[in-house]
This record gives structure tokens, C-alpha cells and sequence, in this order.
């Protein structure tokens, strides 16, 4: 990987700077280019000197393709599906740093021109088969057009969010990661009854209060590591920016036919915008 440039330290410029540093790599590199000058670029960050502790990440916000990868070989329908993006989930996480006032950092490209919450070069990072849809384009790829996905996709994106956590720690700022992810109501024909999972792996700080707050309520069926479960081997964004940091972080699952629309998605980013403050409360006061 290219050499990072050096810390950003006025959060103003973090979207400039960013800009920059995409440009800088790709002239200075000689290898496959995968994104044209038209393209939109590989991240995009709001709220950047949002006031609150908490910085969201969104790490499957999008679907867009390079036109170069001429749209994977699949249909519109399928690009349309959860498979190729976080169905809902950039509405809520939107809605959800307004309410918080919290800085968003956003992925706009497909999972299936390369996973931002997978590591480069795992078995998951860029999938030849996504549930029963196979991804033909992904087949058989050359070392350039994998460094091409990486260096273009996903290391802009994790650049950003880690330039803006450098950022804070300098500042001595409190922070708190929160991941925002959807998942599909079935996989592989297997209902799944939750309306939110809340992940974790070594650190439960932040997600067992979260869960606790949750579970007040009866009637909404809350996963505990469901439908998924945060691992080094299976996760990147929480186990790199939030555990490795030693700071309070969950990733956030919610179902997708409940936050398909702008009604459901701005009823649960107001949800858990109160529930994340009573969590965040709790923990300053057990400090």
C-alpha cells in the first residue's frame, strides 16, 4: 500500500484532504486504474466536525460499480438486492449522526466489487458467490485488478475513518465507534425473527447497555450476536478502528424490510440516537 500523508489535524479539511490523497495515489501509481475521473470517489464523510463523542461508520452505504467492472455481469435486479449493499442502512446512519450530531463516514461502492468490512485478501473480500447469485466478473481476477479494488476502494475509505479517529485522539476527544449495517429478513431460505442485532466481539462495553436499554421493550425481538457475530477473521471496521483502539464501539444490524423506506429509517435512527446516548451516559458515569 501507498504510504499515508500526513495526520489531518482541522476536522474542516478532512473531505479536501481526502480528495487530495486519492488523487495523489492514483497519479503516482502506474498500476490498473479502476475509477474514471467522472466517478464518484470512494468515501464520503458528513458532518465532519460533528460535536458529539460518536463517529459512524457505513461501511456497505452504497451499490455503485466502476464502469470498468461493467456492472459485474449481473442484472439490475440484482444490483438492486441485498446482496450487492446494506439495504437502508445509509438512511438510518444519516439520520442517526443528524440526530446525533455525530461525524458519518460512508462507503458508496458495492460489496461485490470489494467488501470494506472484510480484510483484503480473505476469502470474503471479494466473492465469486453472494447467497445463490454467482458474480462471474469476479472469477479468476488478476493480482492488478484485486490491488486495483483495494487501492481505489477500500483502503480511501478506511483512510478517512482512521485520519478522522487520529484526529481525535490528538484532541484528547472522547470517542465512540458505531458500525450501521441492514440485513435481509431470510438467508438461504432460514427466517430470521430479530429486528436489530447488536455485535461485538472483546469489548461488550457499549453493546451490553445498548442490549440491556433494548430489551426494555417486550415486543421488539433483539439478536445478541444474531444474525451475525464480529470476529477478526469474519470483520475489519470494529475489530481495526474500535478494538484495536482500546475505544467504546458495536456494530448495529437491522432488518431490512424495517427500514426500507424513509418512515421506518427515521423511526429507528431516532430510536437508537436516545438509546446510544442513555448507553454512552451510563458508561462516563461507571469511568
Amino acid at each position: 500500500m501507498h504510504a499515508r500523508n500526513a495526520a489531518i489535524t482541522d476536522s474542516s479539511n478532512i473531505n479536501t484532504a481526502i480528495v487530495m490523497k486519492t488523487s495523489t495515489e492514483s497519479a503516482a501509481t502506474t498500476d490498473l486504474s479502476l475509477l474514471g475521473a467522472d466517478e464518484a470517489p470512494a468515501v464520503t464523510v458528513e458532518r465532519a466536525d460533528g460535536a458529539s463523542d460518536f463517529v459512524l461508520a457505513c461501511d456497505h452505504a452504497g451499490r455503485d460499480i466502476p464502469q470498468a467492472l461493467d456492472s459485474l455481469g449481473l442484472s439490475d435486479t440484482e444490483l438492486a438486492s441485498h446482496i450487492a449493499w446494506d439495504i437502508g442502512a445509509s438512511g438510518v446512519a444519516r439520520r442517526l449522526a443528524e440526530r446525533l450530531d455525530a461525524t458519518l463516514v460512508l462507503q458508496p461502492y458495492s460489496r461485490l466489487v470489494i467488501d470494506c468490512n472484510r480484510a483484503p485478501g480473505s476469502p470474503e473480500s471479494i466473492v465469486e458467490r453472494s447467497e445463490w447469485t454467482h458474480i462471474s466478473r469476479n472469477e479468476n481476477l488478476a493480482e492488478a485488478e484485486v490491488e486495483a479494488r483495494t487501492r481505489e476502494i477500500f483502503q480511501p475509505y478506511h483512510d478517512a475513518l482512521r485520519d478522522i479517529l487520529d484526529a481525535r485522539q490528538r484532541q484528547r476527544r472522547q470517542t465512540i465507534l458505531v458500525s450501521v449495517h441492514s440485513f435481509t429478513p431470510s438467508y438461504r431460505g432460514a427466517a430470521r425473527p430479530w429486528h436489530i442485532g447488536i455485535m461485538y466481539h472483546r469489548d461488550a462495553r457499549l453493546a451490553s447497555e445498548l442490549l440491556r436499554l433494548l430489551r426494555r421493550d417486550e415486543r421488539l425481538p433483539v439478536g445478541d450476536n444474531e444474525p451475525y457475530s464480529i470476529s477478526d477473521e469474519t470483520d475489519y471496521t470494529i475489530p481495526v478502528h474500535g478494538e484495536a483502539r482500546g475505544i467504546p464501539h458495536v456494530a448495529l444490524e437491522i432488518r431490512q424490510d424495517l427500514i426500507a423506506d424513509e418512515s421506518g429509517q427515521a423511526t429507528w435512527a431516532g430510536r437508537l440516537a436516545k438509546l446510544l446516548k442513555q448507553a454512552s451516559e451510563t458508561l462516563g458515569a461507571r469511568a
